[in-house]
């Protein structure tokens, strides 16, 4: 599976990325209440909505995030429900304020298909007047940055080759990511291969309200300014 042994140095990767400021987006337009954190990962931002005083539920696909997310939750203290399930299905779960799909979660689906799907399980997931927030690679990312590497990281315990290149979709990438990680005086290797596919901004607009949503706001990279032909996470909120 996919993120199988990255789940376990997917943190040490991530530190860079603001959860800080996400939860506070989610906060600024949702308040408090019930929220679903789908495709959550290993769980800092479901950990982080709980201690702002959600009450928080967590989905992913992969067994491996969900297992350290339920270190995590029960090193913090935090009874935070944990489901295996695709972002396409979220049978069973209901009555929520708010869903989010974090940090490029939502462009690891391959088909228009299965964005549609994920739209309307997250429609039917919310209660009237919920909102569903996500970001997206913008266009710009996808065929301009991500095509600038090969990129490399090292911190000495960890440290990996990431090579892209264009994927057989329009706007889709592959990624090829070569880690290696310390265990005592060695280095162990191991590889990850995962794909990435966006949409401009319209045609998500367009999803969401065939889902059904009523309000739709975008915006880009953590800020409230709309999108421009350089900006690289595209935001949108959506409302039932």
């Amino acid at each position: 599976m996919m993120y199988g042994k990255f789940a376990a140095v997917y943190d040490r990767l991530m530190e860079d990325v603001p959860y800080d400021s996400y939860a506070e987006w989610v906060i600024r337009f949702a308040g408090r209440g019930q929220l679903l954190d789908v495709a959550g990962g290993t769980g800092v931002l479901a950990e982080m909505l709980a201690e702002m005083g959600f009450q928080v539920t967590a989905s992913d696909l992969s067994e491996e995030m969900l297992a350290v997310a339920a270190d995590r939750f029960q090193a913090g203290g935090h009874d935070i429900p944990l489901y295996c399930l695709s972002m396409t299905d979220l049978e069973g779960l209901s009555g929520f304020d708010a869903v989010t799909i974090a940090i490029d979660s939502l462009n690891y689906l391959q088909t228009e298909q299965e964005v549609k799907d994920t739209f309307r399980e997250a429609f039917r997931a919310l209660n009237d007047g919920g909102q569903l927030f996500f970001d997206v690679h913008s266009a710009h990312k996808m065929t301009t940055i991500y095509l600038e590497g090969p990129f490399v990281y090292d911190d000495e315990d960890i440290a990996y080759i990431w090579h892209t290149e264009p994927g057989d979709h329009e706007l889709s990438v592959i990624h090829d990511l070569t880690f290696f990680v310390r265990t005592g005086g060695l280095y162990e290797r191991f590889e990850e291969s995962h794909e990435q596919r966006t949409y401009p901004p319209e045609q998500y607009e367009a999803w969401l309200r065939e889902a059904g949503f009523q309000h739709v706001f975008i915006t880009a990279d953590f800020s409230s300014d709309a999108p421009e032909e350089t900006s690289e996470r595209i935001f949108f909120r959506a409302v039932k």
